[in-house]
């Protein structure tokens, strides 16, 4: 009877901590983001438990109405499209908040579908600018804390939608301004908003 109620014991414990594993690359139950652009509409499911630095500074973003008007100005086919920090003819909007954590050791991969924050050489430089990864791009996962290694935070992933990304990615491209792959064609989101 002892070894019954210490097994019972140990397993009552031990199920918070399964429950907790089965969840971990789980997306939380918030809301999901609509991106509305001028060549359709993809919609965005947010791994707030995962990445929850990334995350808020995301809905932040889209709750301040910051990623209106602005276009996907970096289209590398077989690899990314990117947007978050260009207006029509590349004018730049400056971000409204500083640069965050890098949450790349997460353990998500950006694979097919998934959103990532753009930043620069700087492990912690992300703030507005994201990718939606047009492939399984394992050289941006997290392989290490050298710089060179970090990688790229895996914040989420499109569920709808996916056709208008891929519309996006096949646009003909140009250089404008020193940017290379910006496409001839604007893709502005016209609207990004947390779904009701």
């Amino acid at each position: 009877m002892f070894k019954k109620i210490i097994i019972l014991c140990l397993v009552l414990v031990s199920l918070p901590l399964i429950a907790a594993a089965e969840t971990k690359d789980q997306p939380s139950t918030s809301k999901n983001i609509v991106m509305v652009t001028n060549l359709g509409t993809i919609r965005i499911e947010l791994f707030d438990r995962t990445a929850p630095v990334t995350t808020a500074n995301f809905r932040r973003y889209v709750r301040e109405s910051f990623y209106n008007g602005l276009i996907f100005h970096r289209v590398i086919p077989r690899f990314v499209i990117q947007g978050g920090g260009f207006e029509p003819g590349m004018k730049s909007r400056r971000p409204s908040h500083p640069p965050i954590k890098n949450e790349a050791g997460n353990g998500l991969k950006n694979d097919r579908g998934t959103l990532s924050m753009a930043r620069t050489s700087q492990v912690d430089s992300a703030t507005s600018q994201f990718f939606i990864n047009l492939a399984d791009n394992a050289p941006l996962n997290h392989r290490g804390e050298n710089p060179s290694m970090f990688g790229y935070a895996v914040f989420g992933k499109v569920i709808e939608g996916m056709d208008v990304v891929d519309k996006i990615a096949a646009l003909p491209t140009t250089t404008i301004g020193g940017f290379s792959n910006v496409p001839q064609t604007d893709v502005v989101i016209l609207k990004a908003y947390e779904e009701e």
